[in-house]
């Protein structure tokens, strides 16, 4: 009987040691480490970062408690995108957050064979840019939030404030491939508002100039898309455009800000928060990567400056002032 009972009691011990030590590794895995993978350094981008750790933070995972951030800055090179993936990779991280369409293309493919899931933020057309299929669904352990431009919404405000505009041109980076939708997207409904479209294509932020001086020569305005390269070099393009007096329009508040006349655009912020909210229920084991498919943020809000208008002689309608989500009175200077 006592020698049962010593067999019992083993048992029971060896039991509970096998208890303490998921317990210990549960607690342990409480704390997460992410890889945020960011493609250039601008305000839109920015936000999104911001809006990320803020979602996290919302579902009880934050940076200085349970939460490790590396971030590193692609400073828009495409080569570059791959090499923090694979830091990422190597380090082992929970997960990568990629910024922006060149970020997310080159951390899937990094990470394709590892089981580190890969959340995307700013992509303007997963399926385009293969992240997933025709129905929204990805391919793989890869999901996120995707940032299509209001272009319909942009071309009214445009004619809105310049009724007898005829052509509006658009600066684009050939190898983004959220700037090659936009263009189609743009020339498919430009003529139902009385435009024609112009672009210029460029490679990299060293062709722009002679880029934004061929293209002022035969447009009435520029509009800006969340092309990560143009963005980047946005304040250079603004004072080229305003020397020819040529009204340049945003695609979102920060952009704005700096001197666009207005914009129809999307809350950066609120898509970054979107973005954390979701990767922490990944992290947490709510959600697989794999099976949940992207989110698209649809509502756009009108951003208005009113010193670039001014500068422009642009008269805003007092409806358009009215509706306006925010109005800016002066020019942010970098």
């Amino acid at each position: 009987m006592k020698k049962k009972m010593a067999m019992m009691m083993g048992s029971m011990l060896a039991v509970a040691s096998v208890l303490g030590m998921t317990m210990t590794a549960n607690a342990e895995k409480d704390s997460y480490t992410i890889g945020i993978s960011q493609f250039a350094e601008h305000g839109s981008l920015d936000n999104c970062r911001e809006g990320f750790l803020e979602g996290l933070k919302e579902e009880g995972i934050e940076e200085g408690k349970n939460l490790t951030i590396k971030v590193n800055n692609a400073a828009s090179d495409m080569g570059t995108t791959a090499q923090i993936a694979q830091s990422f990779v190597s380090d082992g991280v929970d997960l990568i957050c990629a910024i922006a369409t060149p970020s997310a293309q080159a951390a899937y493919n990094v990470a394709i064979d590892s089981e580190i899931p890969v959340i995307y933020t700013a992509v303007t057309n997963p399926e385009e840019a293969e992240l997933a299929d025709e129905n929204g669904n990805p391919v793989g352990a890869v999901t996120g939030t995707s940032d299509q431009l209001p272009v319909e919404a942009q071309l009214k405000m445009i004619r809105e404030l310049m009724p007898d505009a005829e052509t509006i041109g658009i600066l684009y980076t050939t190898s983004e491939a959220n700037s090659v939708y936009s263009i189609a997207q743009y020339e498919e409904l430009a003529s139902e508002y009385g435009f024609e479209i112009e672009t210029a294509g460029i490679t990299n932020t060293s062709e722009i100039p002679l880029a934004a001086v061929d293209l002022l020569d035969k447009v009435d305005c520029l509009t800006n898309l969340t092309d990560n390269t143009v963005v980047s070099s946005l304040p250079a393009i603004l004072d080229q455009a305003n020397e020819q007096n040529v009204p340049v329009f945003g695609s979102e508040i920060e952009q704005v800000k700096l001197g666009c006349v207005a914009a129809e655009g999307l809350d950066y912020v609120n898509l970054g928060k979107d973005t954390g909210r979701m990767a922490a229920k990944i992290l947490k084991g709510e959600l697989k990567a794999e099976e949940t498919p992207y989110e698209l943020l649809t509502e756009s809000s009108l951003y208005i400056n009113s010193a670039a208008a001014e500068n422009l002689g642009i008269t805003i309608p007092e409806e358009m002032n009215e509706r306006a989500a925010e109005i800016f009175t002066e020019i942010l200077s970098e």
